[in-house]
């Protein structure tokens, strides 16, 4: 009897999560998605209707600007990995900046999400594939 030969469908079900772990590990995902939720919860935040808090003139622009800008970050962290280190600092000092601008940086929440997202988008580093051919140091170590 001839071996089953799965068709194409079976082959690009099980391909589908290799080729999104791929795509994650060739930039700083968790990174890019904390920055993402954490400009996220500071424009929901702006947007909620506190009576408390006035958003007038310029300083009610910047309490929209700043996590638009930080979910700007977020999806550019994604888009141009190559990029994360200037995209990185910016959402760190957004986040800051939202502390000012922004309930208090979403009530601390998004602040933090987004300090710790750009922390990790900072400290990402691209895997190094070894040379063809190369071997390894053990080897040569006898």
């Amino acid at each position: 009897m001839a071996a089953a030969v799965p068709g194409p469908a079976a082959t690009s079900r099980r391909s589908r999560p290799g080729r999104f772990r791929r795509w994650r590990r060739t930039r700083p995902f968790w990174g890019a998605l904390m920055v993402i939720l954490g400009g996220a919860e500071i424009l929901a935040s702006v947007r909620a209707p506190l009576p408390v808090i006035l958003h007038i003139g310029l300083q009610g622009m910047a309490g929209y600007l700043v996590p638009l800008l930080l979910l700007t970050c977020g999806v550019l962290l994604l888009a141009t990995p190559a990029q994360r280190a200037f995209y990185a600092i910016v959402s760190i000092i957004l986040a800051l900046a939202s502390w000012l601008t922004s309930n208090l940086g979403g009530f601390l929440i998004g602040m933090l999400l987004a300090l710790v997202g750009g922390c990790l988008a900072l400290a990402w580093t691209p895997r190094r594939q070894p040379p063809a051919g190369a071997s390894s140091d053990a080897e040569h170590a006898g």
